[in-house]
């Protein structure tokens, strides 16, 4: 298990005010952006989140683990109170290995683990995969042919633009395989500090066309 920076457990913030009513806010709110990938969605808590990392991202995090979650957190994460936070609240289990990891954490501006080095799962049992959540700069709904992504897949009508800035110069190639794994893969869920959006592996990632 992942050392954690030392601290008083009185120095630690509180998480949800009503833990099933708070966890289940958010839950809903994450369904909510993996079914409607590319789609930012607000996530409303009370929660007295880490100083370190976005807010949107603890918040998730403190919804979805428990006990029997292992999670990665990457260098910035790991060494602020994050793990610590999350490990009281949620009792999860803190690894220093991406690969062991069914939870990820990359605050922005840390060097995010390759999609293909976290748990992917098999043909048989693909939701045995890993949930990394990374925070990200810009996350924003985007018109068609301004720089954004251009996303298909199910839970898209016929296409969803969104602009993210925030992720490696290589990351459309990772997603790329990643998405052709399928039904293997990685879920990811982009973070500002108020809003996230859901890429499920499902979803397929076009590059914003070259104008003339």
């Amino acid at each position: 298990m992942s050392a954690t920076p030392t601290s008083s457990l009185s120095t630690l913030g509180a998480g949800f005010s009503s833990e099933a009513l708070g966890s289940q806010a958010v839950f809903r709110s994450v369904l909510q952006a993996l079914s409607q990938p590319g789609s930012p969605v607000a996530i409303a808590h009370d929660a007295e989140v880490p100083a370190t990392g976005h807010a949107a991202s603890a918040a998730v995090l403190l919804a979805l683990l428990d006990s029997e979650c292992t999670l990665w957190l990457s260098p910035t994460l790991a060494a602020s109170q994050a793990g610590t936070w999350l490990r009281f609240h949620t009792g999860c289990v803190l690894v220093d290995v991406p690969a062991q990891a069914r939870f990820a954490w990359v605050a922005e501006g840390d060097g995010m683990p390759l999609l293909e080095s976290l748990q992917r799962g098999s043909d048989e049992y693909p939701d045995q995969s890993a949930t990394c959540v990374i925070d990200v700069s810009v996350l924003a709904p985007a018109v068609e042919g301004a720089g954004a992504w251009r996303l298909t897949g199910p839970g898209i009508q016929v296409a969803q633009h969104l602009c993210v800035a925030g992720l490696p110069e290589d990351f459309e190639r990772q997603w790329a395989a990643n998405h052709g794994a399928f039904p293997r893969g990685v879920d990811l869920v982009l973070a500002t500090a108020t809003h996230i959006a859901g890429l499920p592996r499902t979803t397929r990632i076009d590059s914003p066309a070259v104008e003339a």
